[in-house]
């Protein structure tokens, strides 16, 4: 049986707390947690480290909450996504009807990678809907970019206020049509310099060659294996579902490799891809999701180009 404000709901009940201090963060959360953890349902805080001590200092000793380390959790959309779903259906299969959980995002992440979280929150609405899942999604008003805390409104059907009222978001978008949306990328500076490698038509083998080549030993050696295996599936996704000509790009800074695979097609027509496997991966339908969980930032757009997709290993930022 479902407890507090998601009493009745069925699925995921999905909030937004947008707070203006550390005093509204409390009267959010506090209640929350403890709240959760009287009703004996799984209770997680996956917050910053500030947000997580302060959080903790206000709970009673000895709350069995669980705390996870927030920058972890949300390393990359599609692997925050696949550890989420592990762990709700992991305490589900234990007996849950309720779980509770409180994040945040780092605010470096609400800058120039807000894109593919943008796309994440609205995502999980589906992603997570099969779960008796209540979320809140915790935002400080202070660090949140006016563009970013608008996208929070439309990806979260509610917000929590610090009065312990829940106020429907009149903006809100399903994830169908919120996806759906053109999202340009914000250029890469090192784009505006001209490209190590420009290439039109490559094989595969090319295209890893150039990779490797702009391997300067800035990289750790696992980003760029992992830069290889996007940039590949990337490539071959071009072909298998594109339309030519495939024009695939790279360039090289000082602590980030870019790159950027364009055909001439309309892209993906599934609003969820990249975020979550499509098919079982039998006959395909898991590169673009692979490409999300191999780099440190991906972007996805359509112009009068066509479809490009945009890889970057090392510093996003």
């Amino acid at each position: 049986m479902r407890t507090g404000a998601a009493a009745g709901h069925l699925g995921y009940y999905h909030e937004a707390a947008c707070y203006e201090s550390d005093e509204e963060l409390l009267a959010v959360a506090v209640p929350f947690l403890t709240g959760g953890v009287e009703a004996g349902e799984p209770t997680v805080v996956a917050l910053g480290e500030r947000t997580t001590d302060l959080v903790r200092s206000a709970l009673p000793a000895g709350l069995d909450v669980t705390f996870l380390t927030g920058g972890s959790v949300y390393a990359r959309p599609a692997a925050a996504i696949r550890s989420y779903r592990k762990l709700l259906a992991d305490l589900v299969a234990g007996g849950a009807s309720q779980i509770r959980i409180i994040g945040e995002l780092s605010p470096v992440d609400l800058g120039v990678t807000w894109d593919w979280w943008a796309r994440y929150e609205s995502a999980i609405n589906h992603a997570y809907d099969e779960f008796p899942l209540w979320g809140m999604c915790a935002y400080d008003t202070a660090d949140i970019p006016a563009d970013a805390l608008a996208d929070v409104l439309r990806t979260h059907p509610r917000t929590a206020m610090p009065d312990g009222s829940h106020m429907p978001n009149e903006a809100y978008t399903e994830p169908g049509h919120f996806l759906a949306e053109p999202r340009p990328p914000i250029v890469d500076p090192v784009q505006h310099t001209e490209p190590l490698a420009d290439l039109i038509e490559p094989s595969l083998a090319d295209a890893r060659w150039v990779v490797r080549a702009a391997d300067r030993g800035h990289l750790p050696p696992d980003d760029i294996d992992d830069l290889l295996v996007a940039v590949s599936e990337a490539v071959a996704n071009a072909y298998k579902h594109g339309r030519g000509p495939v024009r695939m790009r790279l360039w090289c800074g000082p602590d980030r490799i870019v790159a950027s695979v364009t055909d001439a097609g309309a892209g993906p027509k599934d609003p969820f891809v990249g975020l979550l496997p499509a098919g079982d991966g039998a006959n395909g339908g898991l590169g673009l999701w692979i490409t999300h969980q191999s780099c440190n930032h991906v972007a996805m757009h359509r112009d009068a180009d066509g479809f490009t997709i945009r890889l970057i290993a090392g510093n996003p930022r």
